[in-house]
């Protein structure tokens, strides 16, 4: 058993701290995973602020948020501009936190009631014979071949999925900043380094 730790130790020791050199290339990949999604919700609220506006503030078929305009603004232009920042790895940790915020907002306003999953089950039964349905009516009076040749049609759960994983992935740029050798942020700290 020994042998076998020691061997193991080995090749990782061998492998392992290698790594370091090329550790900025995972904080980059979340990076440029998250850029599309904040730079598309922060522009399209934008584009729509009025709509925005209202659907952050009627509390029939909205968010029922109390100052909806305050909102509105902030959650836009948080996501637009976060987006940007994300993308040049310019103050990733500042950013991280007010993106982290929108999402708890985003989770608990908007997606709690959904459950966890995004796409709903199409294994269950309810969902199943919805889908089937669906189906049915675009074989029917659509172009089904057409629709369907990009993908197939699934059914939006619209749960806690996608801002929970989007949470996670800005808890890690919190910690571990934008990226070594890939970040604004890294040559910044090189210019300016910190003084003892």
């Amino acid at each position: 058993m020994n042998a076998l730790a020691g061997w193991y130790h080995s090749i990782h020791n061998a492998i392992f701290p290698r790594l370091q050199y090329l550790d900025g290339l995972a904080p980059l990949a979340i990076r440029l995973y998250l850029v599309p999604v904040f730079w598309m919700a922060g522009t399209q609220k934008i584009a729509g602020m009025e709509n925005t506006i209202e659907w952050f503030g009627n509390p029939d078929w909205g968010l029922g948020l109390p100052f909806p305009a305050l909102l509105a603004h902030l959650a836009a232009y948080t996501e637009a501009i976060g987006a940007l920042l994300l993308l040049l790895g310019l103050a990733t940790r500042w950013i991280s936190i007010p993106l982290m915020v929108t999402m708890v907002v985003a989770v608990f306003a908007v997606h709690w009631d959904n459950g966890w999953a995004a796409i709903a089950d199409s294994s269950a039964q309810e969902v199943a014979v919805r889908l089937g349905a669906a189906k049915e009516i675009l074989r029917e009076h659509g172009n089904y071949s057409w629709l369907t040749e990009k993908g197939n049609f699934v059914i939006l759960n619209n749960g806690i999925e996608f801002g929970v994983t989007y949470f996670i992935m800005l808890l890690a740029l919190l910690f571990t900043g934008g990226g070594r050798y890939t970040s604004v942020d890294y040559y910044l700290s090189r210019l300016f380094p910190e003084k003892s």
